[in-house]
């Protein structure tokens, strides 16, 4: 039976700046901190699923550029002896993005460059050769190459995932939200090759062209279960997930609808939003692969997205999955609409 998990495309680094505020045109803003961190869907959810479950193994692939930022890449993934980077190759500039934190009221932006990540595309995917049970890919929006239009498939990165289920694996994809909401429509293709699809709710909107938000930023609930039932016709073959900070959503390989509530956190528990998406896609995928329930796996990844708001890295503050869903049992819920 296959085991494991690879994860594919978008890697680089985070370099994180906390600021008085965000400028206006002219503006001179004081940086108040710099760090660096891993970031990206590769080294993010890589890193998660091994924290979750250090037994797990995890498979990276993607191009990572032949720089300093480069070596950080691999000295952090290093750290897992769980990670599997044989398929990682080298060439140009590492991606990066500037991650820019409002001190005052913790709004992030970011600034990114996706440098050799741009260039990643199905002839670095060896798929004749994957032994994994699951194959989660991302982001669409900043793989260029991935992004390209494919004559039979609408995308290169829905060839990709077609080329893949046909192995017999399980596929996922992710996206990024975007001020371009136009191009987040560039999903759609690969969901008609996706069988665990996992958005946020922002990313849903655009993909399903259904309202989740309300002017006064309220989720609609019950626009929800019509948009993943707009999934499941779009092709999402086993669950189609919706998640927010209210909770998570999903329809499963039945038709049946599931929620769970998100946490509420004490007021000092947050270190740091970066990864949080990532992490709850993460437990969900472990979920799968372990043939969990899609309420159970909605738990686990409620579980993995509370423990990685503890730290301002995107994964560090990720634990075992048993201890993850222990710390959100010690957590009051969201009351869900």
């Amino acid at each position: 039976m296959q085991k494991g998990i690879v994860v594919a495309g978008y890697i680089g680094v985070d370099v994180h700046k906390e600021i008085a505020g965000f400028p206006g045109p002219h503006d001179l803003v004081n940086i108040k901190s710099v760090s660096l961190s891993l970031g990206g869907l590769v080294s993010n959810c890589a890193r998660d699923l091994a924290l979750l479950d250090p037994q797990l193994p995890v498979y990276a692939c993607a191009l990572v550029g032949d720089d300093g930022y480069g070596n950080e890449v691999f000295k952090g993934l290093a750290k897992y002896s769980n990670i599997d980077t044989s398929m990682l190759r080298r060439e140009g500039q590492t991606a990066f993005s500037d991650v820019l934190s409002n001190i005052s009221t913790r709004e992030r932006a970011f600034l990114n460059f996706a440098g050799a990540s741009a260039r990643f595309n199905e002839e670095h995917v060896p798929v004749d050769k994957l032994d994994c049970k699951i194959f989660h890919a991302g982001y669409v929006l900043i793989l260029d190459a991935l992004d390209e239009p494919d004559e039979e498939c609408g995308t290169r990165m829905a060839r990709l995932l077609k080329h893949v289920q046909e192995r017999g694996i399980l596929t996922s994809v992710d996206m990024i939200t975007s001020a371009e909401r136009e191009r987040m429509r560039l999903v759609v293709p690969a969901i008609r090759y996706t069988d665990i699809l996992c958005l946020n709710e922002h990313e849903s909107e655009i993909a399903a062209g259904i309202p989740l938000r309300d002017e006064n930023d309220a989720l609609i609930y019950e626009n929800i279960p019509k948009a993943l039932e707009r999934f499941k016709e779009m092709g999402a073959r086993k669950w189609a997930v919706i998640h927010a900070p209210e909770g998570g959503f999903g329809i499963d390989e039945k038709g049946e609808y599931r929620r769970v509530s998100g946490a509420i956190v004490p007021k000092g528990f947050i270190g740091g939003t970066v990864g949080a998406g990532d992490a709850f896609t993460s437990g969900l995928l472990l979920g799968a692969h372990d043939d969990c329930t899609l309420e159970e796996a909605l738990e686990l990844a409620t579980a993995a997205a509370v423990c990685s708001l503890r730290e301002a890295d995107a994964s560090e503050g990720v634990l075992p999955a048993q201890e993850a869903l222990k710390l959100l049992s010690t957590l009051p819920r969201v009351q869900l609409g």
